[in-house]
């Protein structure tokens, strides 16, 4: 059986709170800058050739959201004066003051920042999908934050075979598990990765900022959102996996899309902000 190793290193994470009104609490985490290679090796198992090719990405300094965003979060915000849509209070199916919020499109994730910025003054945005992976791997470049395969006594994925679609319910020679067929209470497996990120692998797959591309041919690689598109191809980018989906696609190189318009109970989002605007 393959070895789980979940980190143990001892780091003290930078972060921020923003106050959303009524005891709501938004916890920010200062991700460093620095460099990675974006994408999956030749080798990693499951992998999608949407993972190539493989290169070198320059990440600036930003903060990110500690979890996805909660249903509790969200309601703070859904009430603050309207920027370009109107948001539903109270959408996600599983409902829990510390779950995701879910059943939101990814407009109405850009909404939710548009909110939060003209409320706070500072920009809150969906991150790109660079950023996305370079905050995942805190460093790492196994599969996983936390190692060489996943077991759900670590994150909220499926972890029974999938009849219907035929999916491994492990990853390699990872255990079998559970399916919660749930989302979960956000850091309730508390197991942060170095940089102090809680549910980035499971639970709710979260939007980016990045149309979908079919590879990293021609790939920015200064970090910033990867909006051109030849293809007229807007299907927006998600990362990270969800409670309905198996291991593989919690990869922290895995990439996935939908529609901007669509709203399931496994997609959610995670809000970044540029730390030159911190205030």
């Amino acid at each position: 059986m393959a070895k789980i190793v979940i980190s143990s290193t001892q780091k003290t994470a930078q972060y921020y709170v923003e106050d959303l009104g009524n005891g709501v609490e938004l916890e920010m985490v200062l991700i460093p800058g620095g460099s990675f290679m974006m994408g999956s090796l030749e080798d990693e198992l499951e992998r999608s050739d949407s993972e190539s090719p493989q290169h070198l990405v320059n990440i600036q300094q930003f903060c990110m959201g500690k979890y996805p965003v909660t249903q509790q979060q969200w309601k703070a915000v859904a009430v603050l004066p309207q920027f370009n849509r109107e948001l539903n209070p109270e959408p996600s199916h599983f409902k829990g003051d510390k779950r995701p919020v879910e059943l939101v499109s990814w407009y109405d994730a850009v909404e939710f920042c548009d909110r939060l910025s003209s409320h706070t003054k500072r920009q809150y945005r969906l991150s790109s999908e660079a950023e996305w992976e370079y905050a995942c791997r805190a460093g790492t470049t196994t599969p996983f934050h936390f190692g060489e395969t996943i077991t759900t006594d670590v994150a909220n994925y499926r972890g029974t075979e999938n009849e219907e679609y035929k999916w491994s319910s492990s990853y390699g020679r990872g255990p079998k598990g559970i399916y919660r067929k749930e989302t979960t209470v956000v850091g309730s497996f508390e197991v942060a990765n170095a940089f102090g990120l809680y549910d980035m692998h499971g639970n709710v797959w979260e939007w980016c900022a990045d149309y979908w591309h079919d590879n990293y041919k021609e790939a920015p690689t200064n970090g910033v959102p990867w909006r051109h598109d030849k293809n007229n191809n807007q299907t927006m980018l998600l990362r990270g996996g969800s409670w309905y989906h198996n291991s593989l696609v919690c990869r922290s190189a895995s990439r996935f899309s939908y529609s901007p318009f669509d709203m399931y109970d496994f997609l959610g989002f995670r809000v970044v902000c540029n730390m030159s605007l911190l205030i």
